[in-house]
C-alpha cells in the first residue's frame, strides 16, 4: 500500500492550485444513477454532509442516530455490523458510488472500518435489492456516495474536531469545475486513544484506541453534450486495537487497507443512456492476536469489475433498462486455509418501467446471476405506486433477492463448507406516503421469508462450521414523520421514526438474537441566523442476545440523547460544540461492551 499512500500525497498537493471565482451552480454527477429510480418507489434516508457533521466519531453514530438501521457494535470504534428489519450484517449490501463493495471474505462490511467524511453523501435503504445491486441485499443497503458538480468554481472546506477520550478528527476537502471539468480531492484523519471508563460497570475500554485515514480523488470531463467520462478514486487505511477486559490478557489489533477506483463512461441522447463501469478493488487484512509480534492471520482480495448500464426510453410513458456485469474475485489468505481461490461472476437484469399516467407508475425486474460452483436463483422485483390524491400516495413492492457464500463460507479452514446454497427471501412491503403543508408521513409495514440462512456453528467435533439451517420470518412496521419551514431568517427540522421488528427462526419460534423490537429515533435542529441549535434521542428496546430468548443475560432497554450548537463567526467560518449521552446512560449494543457515558466535542469548519 506505500505506493498507494504515495500517489495519495501527490494528489494532495494539487488542492493548493487557484481557479476561477464561483459562478453559479450547473449540474451534479451522482454515479449512482439507478437510486434515483428506487427513490420513487422505497423509503431512502438521505444524509448530507451537514447531517454527518452531527455525528462525526463513525458511520455508527450515524446510523444509530438518524436511520432505522441497528448498529452491532463491540465497544466505540470497534467491530461494528447494521441490519435492516431483523436481517443481519451479511444480509446488509454496501455500495460505493453504485457498485457493491461487500468483503469477499465475510459477505458483509465492518461500518467502523469506513473512513465517514470520505463521502460526500450517506444514503440509507429499506427493503431487498438484489435485482440491480447484487448479492446481499436482502434487507436493505447503504450508500456511501461521492458526487461531482459542473459550472461551480473552486470551493475548499476544512474541519477539525477535538473531543473527549483524545479523540481528533479531521478532513480537507478541495474542489474546482467549470462546464467542461470536475475535480474533487479529499484527505481525512481519526485518531482516538478511546479509553473511557464505566464505572457501574467496572468497565474500561482498555486497549480500545484507533486511528484511520482516507483519501478520495474525482474527476469528470464533458467530452461533448452526449459523452462525459467520471473518476472515483479511494485509498483507505486503518488500525483498530481490540478492546481487553483486563490488562494481563493479551493485546490484539487489526489493520485494514483498501483501495478502490471505478471509471465511468455515460453516453446519453434523448432517447438513450448508456453507463459503462470498470473498476479494480482491492482489500487487504491483518490481524494480529499479539500486538507485539507478527500477524496471525490475514488475506487479501482483488475484485474486477466490469458493468453496463442501458436505459432505453420508447415514450414518456414507457423505459426498458438492461443491466450486466462480469467480476473476477481473487482471494489469497494467510494462516486461514485459504490460498489462492479465484471465482467468476456475472449477472443479466432486465427492468421495465411504465407510466401509463401522472398518477400511476410501475416497474418490474428480472435478474440472473451466474456465479461459478454455486446455484443461484432467478430474481425479480415489481413496484407499484399510486399518487392517490395530492396528499396521500400508496406504493407496493415485492421481490426475490439472495446472498451466495463468501470465501470464508467455503474455503476457511477448518470448517469450510463446499455444499452451501445461496440464502435467498421473498418479501414484500406496503408504503403509505402523506403529506401536508410542510409535514411528511412515511408508514410502511413489511414481510421477508428467509430461506437456507447460513449460519456458523459447532459441529460434532466442536469445530465452527457454515450450514444452511435456519428458515427466518421477519414482520413489522416503519414509520417517520418529518417536518421542515423556513421562515425569514429561520430554518426549522423536526424527524421522529418508529420501528417494530419481529423476527424470529421458523424452527424454533424463538426471536433472532441482536433484533430489538422497538427502536425510535428523533432529530430537531432549528436555526436563527447564524445559530444553530439541535438535539437527537434514540430508544432501543430490550434486545435478546442468545437464541434461547434468556433475559438474564438480554441487552436492558435504554434512551441515548445528543445536543449541540453551531455558530458561525465570521462570513465562512463557523465553531462548533456537542455534548454526547446528554442524560449519562449506561448502554451496550453487544454485550459486555459499554459505549461511552456523557462526552463532549468542539469543532471548527472553514469554507471558503
Amino acid at each position: 500500500m506505500n505506493l498507494k499512500h504515495h500517489f495519495s500525497s501527490v494528489l494532495l498537493c494539487c488542492i493548493s492550485m487557484s481557479f476561477a471565482q464561483e459562478v453559479a451552480i450547473d449540474t451534479v454527477y451522482i454515479f449512482d444513477s439507478q437510486l434515483k429510480n428506487s427513490k420513487k418507489f422505497q423509503k431512502i434516508s438521505t444524509l448530507n454532509e451537514e447531517d454527518l457533521l452531527k455525528n462525526t466519531a463513525n458511520i455508527s453514530d450515524v446510523l444509530r442516530f438518524q436511520s432505522s438501521v441497528y448498529i452491532k457494535e463491540n465497544g466505540r470504534g470497534a467491530v461494528s455490523s447494521p441490519s435492516f428489519r431483523g436481517t443481519t450484517a451479511q444480509q446488509t449490501a454496501f455500495i460505493w458510488n453504485g457498485i457493491n463493495v461487500n468483503s469477499i471474505f465475510l459477505g458483509q462490511g465492518d461500518i467502523n472500518n469506513l473512513n465517514l467524511l470520505g463521502y460526500d453523501q450517506l444514503e440509507v435503504k429499506s427493503g431487498g435489492g438484489s435485482v440491480i445491486y447484487g448479492s446481499g441485499a436482502i434487507g436493505g443497503s447503504i450508500h456511501m456516495n461521492n458526487e461531482l458538480a459542473f459550472n461551480k468554481g473552486f470551493n475548499t472546506t476544512l474541519f477539525s474536531e477535538f473531543g473527549s477520550f483524545n479523540t481528533f478528527n479531521s478532513f480537507l476537502k478541495s474542489s474546482y469545475s467549470d462546464e467542461k471539468l470536475s475535480v474533487k480531492v479529499s484527505g481525512n484523519f481519526v485518531k482516538s486513544d478511546n479509553d473511557y471508563d464505566v464505572p457501574e460497570k467496572n468497565y474500561t475500554n482498555l486497549n480500545g484506541e484507533y486511528d484511520n485515514r482516507n483519501f478520495n480523488l474525482g474527476a469528470a470531463y464533458r467530452i461533448n453534450s452526449k459523452n462525459t467520462i467520471s473518476w472515483q478514486t479511494q485509498i483507505y487505511n486503518g488500525v483498530q486495537h481490540y478492546p481487553i477486559f483486563s490488562e494481563s490478557v493479551t493485546k490484539t489489533k487489526y489493520i485494514a487497507d483498501t483501495f478502490r477506483s471505478l471509471v465511468n463512461w455515460n453516453f446519453h441522447t434523448e432517447k438513450v443512456q448508456n453507463i459503462f463501469r470498470l473498476a479494480y478493488l482491492e482489500d487487504e487484512f491483518q490481524y494480529f492476536s499479539n500486538i507485539n509480534k507478527a500477524k496471525s492471520s490475514g488475506g487479501s482480495a482483488k475484485i474486477y469489475l466490469a458493468k453496463n448500464d442501458f436505459n432505453y426510453i420508447l415514450n414518456e410513458k414507457l423505459a426498458f433498462n438492461f443491466i450486466g456485469e462480469y467480476q473476477l474475485n481473487k482471494g489469497q489468505g494467510f494462516q486461514s486455509g485459504i490460498t489462492n481461490v479465484e471465482r467468476n461472476a456475472g449477472s443479466i437484469a432486465g427492468l421495465v418501467r411504465w407510466n401509463p399516467s401522472q398518477k400511476v407508475n410501475f416497474e418490474a425486474g428480472l435478474k440472473k446471476d451466474f456465479v461459478e460452483a454455486i446455484e443461484t436463483p432467478v430474481l425479480y422485483s415489481f413496484s407499484g405506486k399510486v399518487n392517490v390524491n395530492n396528499w396521500y400516495s400508496l406504493i407496493f413492492n415485492a421481490s426475490k433477492n439472495f446472498r451466495f457464500p463468501s470465501f470464508n463460507d467455503l474455503y476457511w479452514q477448518p470448517g469450510g463448507n463446499l455444499d452451501l446454497k445461496s440464502e435467498t427471501s421473498l418479501q414484500a412491503d406496503l408504503g403509505n406516503r402523506f403529506q401536508y403543508k410542510n409535514f411528511k408521513l412515511n408508514v410502511t409495514p413489511f414481510y421477508i421469508n428467509i430461506e437456507n440462512m447460513i449460519r456458523w456453528l459447532p459441529n460434532s467435533g466442536g469445530i465452527w462450521s457454515p450450514s444452511n439451517i435456519n428458515n427466518v420470518e421477519s414482520y413489522g412496521l416503519e414509520s417517520q414523520l418529518d417536518f421542515v419551514k423556513d421562515f425569514g431568517k429561520n430554518n426549522a427540522k423536526f424527524s421522529l421514526g418508529y420501528i417494530y421488528t419481529n423476527s424470529k427462526n421458523v424452527e424454533t419460534n424463538r426471536f433472532l438474537s441482536y433484533v430489538p423490537k422497538n427502536k425510535i429515533f428523533g432529530n430537531a435542529s432549528y436555526r436563527y441566523d447564524f445559530i444553530e441549535i439541535y438535539a437527537q434521542g434514540m430508544f432501543n428496546g430490550l434486545t435478546f442476545t442468545s437464541e434461547d430468548e434468556k433475559l438474564g443475560s438480554a441487552l436492558k432497554s435504554y434512551f441515548v440523547m445528543n445536543a449541540g450548537l453551531h455558530i458561525k463567526i465570521l462570513k465562512h467560518y463557523q465553531i462548533g460544540f456537542k455534548a454526547n449521552n446528554l442524560f449519562d446512560q449506561i448502554y451496550e449494543t453487544t454485550a459486555y461492551f459499554p459505549l461511552p457515558k456523557r462526552n463532549y466535542a468542539a469543532n471548527l469548519l472553514i469554507n471558503f
